[in-house]
């Protein structure tokens, strides 16, 4: 073995604000004092670690002084707690509004897993994997989100099948919400292709005609600007797995999927300020 020293590029005020969050975990599941191997804080820095470098659990057991079995345990509460302060929709819609948001950006990603055997019939009978993407080409969790006009991630929906088409998915866990937001909030949805017929407030390109006519100039222009502005909601997903590198791929059940991704999700509004 060789020890050496390390620094981990997360703020220190993020590490408190986890430790206070662990702490009032314990109080209410009513943990003795002094009967946890590490501190809250010591414990935030593994799960931290865990986000931020996606080292593996084992090893940032033995790191702690810990067993592997107690080093996952630590880990689950961490996602836990950081996941319960995930925003909800409708308060993630309202925010947007109050904030002068003229528009949110909706976007889907699978994001890679394993241990998600599972099997199901398509829609012609045929057995295929759950959670096997067809367009992402691997297994994961289809997960949808809403950002803002410049990128930023306000809020990410639970996990389902990767199998599952984004309007599926759009449709089970976000698009009765951005019917309320257009007709009460006045705050329209951007999409892209995939999303079409999603629904009134949801505006997404006008395909090409499947007879080879060609669109017509105002039709292509309204496309493209559609396009320029939505393309930015790409960068919410990319700001989610290039500081949080564990959601690179997620070695869990699927059921865990969702609450890690929203407890990334908190993790990034700390940072950025949407957290007091």
């Amino acid at each position: 073995m060789i020890a050496y020293r390390a620094m981990l590029d997360v703020p220190r005020e993020l590490a408190l604000y986890l430790s206070r969050l662990l702490h009032a975990e314990r109080r209410r599941r009513g943990t003795r004092k002094n009967s946890r191997a590490l501190t809250c804080f010591r414990h935030a820095v593994l799960g931290l670690r865990w986000f931020r470098q996606n080292t593996d659990v084992p090893a940032l057991a033995r790191d702690h002084g810990i067993s592997r079995a107690t080093g996952y345990r630590y880990l689950d509460e961490v996602v836990i707690v950081l996941a319960e302060q995930a925003p909800d929709l409708h308060e993630a819609l309202q925010r947007a509004k109050d904030e002068g948001t003229a528009y949110v950006i909706l976007d889907g990603k699978v994001f890679s897993a394993d241990r998600c055997s599972e099997k199901t019939l398509s829609v012609k009978g045929e057995p295929i994997d759950l959670w096997y993407s067809g367009k992402a080409r691997e297994h994961g969790g289809n997960i949808q989100a809403l950002c803002a006009p410049d990128g930023f991630p306000w809020w990410v929906s639970d996990v389902e099948p990767g199998s599952l088409h984004d309007l599926t998915v759009a449709r089970e866990h976000v698009l009765g919400a951005l019917y309320w937001a257009a007709s009460h909030l006045d705050l329209p949805t951007l999409a892209d292709g995939g999303y079409d017929g999603a629904g009134i407030g949801v505006h997404t390109p006008v395909k090409q005609p499947a007879d080879g006519q060609v669109l017509d100039v105002d039709t292509r222009t309204r496309n493209a600007l559609l396009r320029g502005l939505r393309c930015l909601g790409e960068r919410g997903f990319a700001l989610l797995t290039g500081r949080w590198r564990s959601l690179r791929h997620l070695t869990a059940s699927p059921s865990k999927i969702g609450d890690i991704v929203k407890a990334a999700l908190v993790l990034t509004h700390f940072e950025h300020g949407k957290i007091a």
